[in-house]
Order: C-alpha cells, then structure tokens, then sequence
C-alpha cells in the first residue's frame, strides 16, 4: 500500500517528496474533494496524509470521510507552522478519555 500526500503547501509537499510520497498542493475546497475523489478512486494508497489546516477550514469534509470510509487510512499532521494543537493535548486526550 502507499501514501499520499495532500498539503496546503509547497514545504511540506517538497519534503514528503524527499522521502518518496506522492501527493499534491490544493488551497481550495473544490480542489480538496477533487483530489480525495481521485484518492478514494485509486486502490493502491491506503494511507492519506493531510496538513492541518484542512481539518481546521473544512472540518466537516474531512469528518465525514473519517467516518465513512475504513479504507485509506486519513491521517492528519502537523505543517511547517507546527500543530495547531495545545501543547498539553495528549494529556487533556486522556484525561477526558478515561477521567
């Protein structure tokens, strides 16, 4: 299985490239559902990788495909501006978890 790539810019696109993972650059919402349609079409990825800022700018494009689809696997990560999570959100993940 491989992974992709679907990033909000170019660094993060360039150094995923580095390391041997396609992907691509999209801004806009339109261009996001384009490409996860092209994703979901192609049986080969079972991992997507996606910056951040897409889960904050259209978090209900990307929950649904959470929820809805068992295969690729969508992972979100960190841009080249860091996480947009609190420092301490393991912890607050845990404790809301299991008290």
């Amino acid at each position: 299985m491989k992974m992709y790539l679907i990033s909000d810019n170019i660094d993060t696109y360039t150094g995923m490239r580095l390391v041997g993972v396609e992907g691509a650059v999209v801004h806009e919402r339109q261009e996001l559902k384009d490409e996860l349609d092209k994703v979901l079409a192609n049986k080969e990825i079972g991992i997507v990788l996606l910056t951040e800022k897409f889960g904050r700018d259209f978090p209900d494009l990307i929950n649904d495909l959470k929820l809805s689809h068992r295969t690729p696997l969508f992972v979100e990560i960190p841009d080249r501006h860091g996480t947009g999570r609190k420092p301490n959100f393991i912890t607050d993940y845990v404790n809301e978890a299991i008290g």
